[in-house]
């Protein structure tokens, strides 16, 4: 087999390929929609708890307000300022009574300077400790705030052992109007399940929501997949149809030429080579020559017109074997002066079920290399592949063309190719079509067995 040359991938068009089943294009669908609930659920449990710790916070600020107006009232006394035991006292009765529990876990007096008046640790009581900003500046503003604890500070050492809370402060007045920050710290585990009590109650219906749209989008989605088979089904339909049309009118006017016009000019020839016999016999050499001229431009016309009724109506290629109507289709690239070569894998002598298909891409190959390549020399290869299949290849060292130059041939009309390209992967086959401007062009075609 000769070596024929190598060229860069291929940039033409891909063979098409066949649609997937219904169910598969179902099944897809379906699997693409359960991907987009999973995202909308898991995004939407981050909102809403998102949502919920923010609306725990505001909850967890309104209770400091609502417990230190209860302190304000009950349990503040002037002497806490100046550490007076009973002031002290009197505080931690009413902290200790209705404050702590639950999910309150620590109580805290702080005075301006950042000295604790009272705490429900004692340990903490005198101790001064830096005021974060949001704190200092609660004194000049009221409201309050709240905020994750960072445990890792020393103000907060005896809580690090009930785990991660949430502290919210707000500013209270003893008797006298001095103004001292209260602050409570919550169990953050009491606001996310707030959090997922509301995710709870809201998460039901809206899985119920995207189940019930998922379910109706189902059938909508298999009888979309259906039409679309039926399409390309019918797609298939009509190219068969416009190859054999093309296939049916192409036998139509080989037939007529070759009975009509290519008959009348052989008769014609046939008929004239005798009066040049006649003339050279008188001694009317000139009139010799213009016959003799004129037959043989009658001839080489037969001679092209049966070559155009080979290109129109190509032989039967199970009559004729493969072999042969492949030299036939080269003869006409020879005559114009290319080299050609023929190899044809011997193994293939029989004839397959592509032999047709092969002969047909061979065909547009070739016509495309006299019409446009300008190669001076063509290699046509089939051989049988490993698994039983055929392959051909047509490479030629013309001009070549890019990815524009193919684009305009295919809106001009041409496309031969991508019909063969389109008939090969009905017959679960590929055709490749590459070239390199100035390095030729190969075309490939694979077919299985």
């Amino acid at each position: 087999m000769p070596a024929v040359r190598r060229h860069p991938p291929s940039d033409g068009a891909s063979p098409a390929r066949r649609p997937p089943s219904t169910a598969s294009a179902v099944g897809r669908f379906m699997l693409g929609s359960l991907v987009a609930i999973a995202v909308v659920v898991v995004g939407g449990f981050f909102a809403l708890r998102s949502v919920a710790i923010d609306e725990a916070e505001r909850d967890t600020r309104e209770r400091v307000e609502a417990e230190g107006r209860l302190v304000q009232v009950a349990g503040l006394s002037d002497g806490l300022l100046s550490g007076d035991p009973r002031a002290i006292r009197r505080l931690d009765d009413v902290v200790q009574a209705q404050v702590l529990g639950g999910s309150v876990v620590r109580v805290k007096v702080w005075a301006r300077d950042g000295r604790v008046l009272y705490a429900d640790e004692p340990r903490l009581i005198g101790e001064r400790f830096p005021l974060e900003p949001e704190e200092a500046e609660l004194f000049a503003t009221g409201g309050s705030e709240a905020e994750l604890s960072d445990l890792r500070l020393a103000e907060n050492r005896f809580e690090r052992d009930a785990g991660e809370l949430l502290e919210a402060h707000t500013v209270v007045r003893l008797p006298d109007g001095t103004p001292v920050l209260f602050e409570i710290y919550q169990r953050f585990s009491s606001v996310t399940a707030s959090g997922e009590r509301i995710l709870g109650t809201l998460a039901p219906p809206l899985l119920a929501g995207l189940a019930v749209l998922l379910l109706f989008q189902a059938p909508l989605a298999w009888g979309m997949a259906r039409r679309l088979r039926r399409g390309h089904a019918e797609r298939e339909h009509l190219l068969a149809a416009a190859v054999a049309s093309s296939a049916a009118e192409r036998r139509r006017i080989a037939a007529d030429l070759h009975d009509g016009v290519v008959q009348d000019l052989a008769g014609v020839a046939f008929g004239l080579a005798p009066l040049a016999d006649d003339a050279r016999r008188r001694g009317d050499e000139d009139g010799a020559r213009v016959l003799d001229g004129t037959v043989e431009r009658l001839r080489q016309g037969v001679r092209d017109l049966r070559t155009t009724l080979v290109e129109l109506h190509p032989p039967n290629v199970g009559a004729t074997g493969l072999a042969a109507a492949l030299e036939d289709l080269l003869s006409p690239l020879r005559r114009d002066g290319t080299t050609a070569s023929l190899d044809v894998d011997p193994a293939l002598a029989a004839g397959t079920r592509h032999d047709e298909l092969v002969y047909r891409t061979a065909r547009e190959a070739v016509r495309n290399v006299r019409r446009h390549a300008r190669a001076g020399h063509v290699d046509l290869v089939v051989r049988a592949t490993g698994d039983g299949g055929v392959a051909l290849r047509v490479a030629d060292d013309g001009v070549g063309f890019d990815a524009a130059d193919r684009a305009a041939r295919a809106a001009e009309g041409h496309v031969g190719l991508r019909l063969a390209t389109e008939l090969a992967a009905g017959a679960g086959g590929r055709l490749a079509v590459s070239s390199t401007p100035g390095a030729g062009t190969v075309v490939d075609l694979e077919l299985p067995a």
